[in-house]
């Protein structure tokens, strides 16, 4: 079993660095545990990247496109009545 480092990893799932360490430290991704032999490092094995993998299209990165704002727009409206206040009439002397 081959133990791979965070960046060969990363480049495994097909995502940066820097996105696999900011899921880390957000908590949306699960870690291996960290090994202190003079600096510290994350080992990764097939399993933990397997479940990574499995959880990174249900991560949501916040970002909106124009499409998906589009998408959001087009959204079929409630068919529910609207009350509205009927104009006030002015009063004649």
């Amino acid at each position: 079993m081959s133990l791979l480092s965070t960046n060969q990893a990363a480049k495994r799932l097909g995502i940066g660095i820097a996105t696999l360490t900011r899921y880390i430290q957000s908590g949306k991704v699960p870690a291996p545990p960290e090994t202190a032999g003079g600096t510290r490092m994350r080992l990764w094995n097939e399993e933990a990247i397997q479940k990574v993998r499995e959880l990174l299209p249900k991560i949501a990165n916040g970002r909106k496109t124009r499409y998906s704002k589009l998408r959001e727009k087009q959204k079929p409206q409630s068919r529910t009545a609207v009350l509205h206040k009927s104009p006030k009439k002015k009063k004649t002397e």
